[in-house]
């Protein structure tokens, strides 16, 4: 089978979870046996991943052609609100938006059982695989040299206690609570990966960032090297972001043996239970008394516990679903040819 992947703007959304999950879909592809071609002529397939207008565009040229197709949404109403200053007023017309590029899809493909359900609420009818972004398990490894050269480049004594995030600079993401605790908690040393322009994330994000306490460090974005060493010489990952479609980067932690500390969203409800895999807090005061209680030993380390959960999101495992959502692209596809 020959697939071809189609993204738009990738020197901007390149940084970003859909990004990286790109990145998963052409491995877990290549790990099942499944072609990359760079010619669009010559793949049984396209898998397309963003929604800008050239997208869909081309869906739409290529569902007149007969081509067989696959929308991934990897965006929704609800992810796109609180991000960038005018998006929650823009949140319904983006809907539209995105419901008209999704259904161009034979299949569409989406992050998570939530994210389904959301698509479903749309009111889109298709066939949805829900497929996790996946994570290369050879790849993420915690290596305590790693862990400690990351101290040293960003100034860590071996005893402080570091308390990291990444994404990027919005609200949805909880900067506003990260530099909260923060303040709240001043004997720990809290680090931000990741960047945004905050000309355009509104006011309150941007105060947030610029009045940040000096235990509070925004490290901007950085490549894959530097963030898994920050996971391996951090003490807990604080992800305290209000809405995802599933959240590549707790995959990546979870995959480190890093100790996690989420936002309670319905994304994680489906595989991430409070207390067994993982830790989860509703509000500011919650994320502070648990983060507290992990990194001072007084709860148990469940990060052996992640690791199991997050091996069955393996990216062999997701090249065998994506197989299988390509394969029903073409079924679907010859079956509207032959109306």
């Amino acid at each position: 089978m020959k697939v071809y992947i189609y993204s738009e703007a990738m020197d901007k959304i390149g940084k970003s979870g859909v990004g990286r999950a790109i990145f998963h879909q052409m491995n877990a592809a290549e790990q099942n046996g499944i072609e990359i071609v760079d010619d669009i002529k010559d793949a049984d397939v396209v898998h397309i991943n963003t929604v800008l207008p050239k997208s869909l565009a081309l869906a739409k040229k290529l569902k007149k052609r007969g081509v067989p197709l696959v929308y991934h949404a990897h965006s929704t109403k609800e992810d796109f609100r609180n991000s960038y200053i005018g998006s929650n007023a823009a949140a319904g017309l983006f809907k539209k938006w995105l419901i008209k590029c999704y259904n161009q899809g034979d299949v569409i493909v989406t992050p998570s059982e939530y994210s389904k359900k959301l698509l479903r609420e749309y009111g889109i009818k298709k066939r949805v695989f829900a497929i996790s972004n996946g994570i290369d398990l050879k790849d993420y490894v915690r290596s305590r040299e790693q862990g400690e050269k990351f101290r040293r480049r960003f100034g860590y004594s071996p005893n402080d206690k570091i308390i990291m995030s990444a994404g990027l600079l919005f609200k949805r993401k909880g900067v506003d609570d990260f530099v909260e605790l923060a303040r709240r908690l001043p004997q720990y040393k809290f680090i931000w990966f990741g960047d945004a322009d905050l000309k355009f994330v509104g006011k309150e994000i941007r105060d947030a960032v610029k009045n940040a306490p000096s235990n509070c460090n925004f490290a901007g974005y950085v490549k894959k090297p530097i963030l898994q060493a920050a996971l391996s010489g951090s003490d807990l990952f604080l992800y305290p972001s209000r809405e995802e479609t599933e959240g590549i980067v707790v995959l990546e932690a979870l995959a480190m043996k890093t100790p996690v500390l989420l936002r309670d969203i319905p994304v994680y409800d489906e595989w991430l239970i409070n207390g067994e895999n993982g830790y989860s807090a509703r509000d500011i005061d919650e994320f502070e008394e648990i983060a507290v209680k992990i990194l001072e030993g007084e709860l148990p380390d469940l990060s052996e516990d992640g690791y199991r959960t997050v091996s069955e999101k393996s990216i062999d495992k997701v090249g065998a679903k994506l197989k299988q959502a390509y394969e029903k692209a073409i079924e679907i596809s010859r079956q509207r040819q032959g109306e």
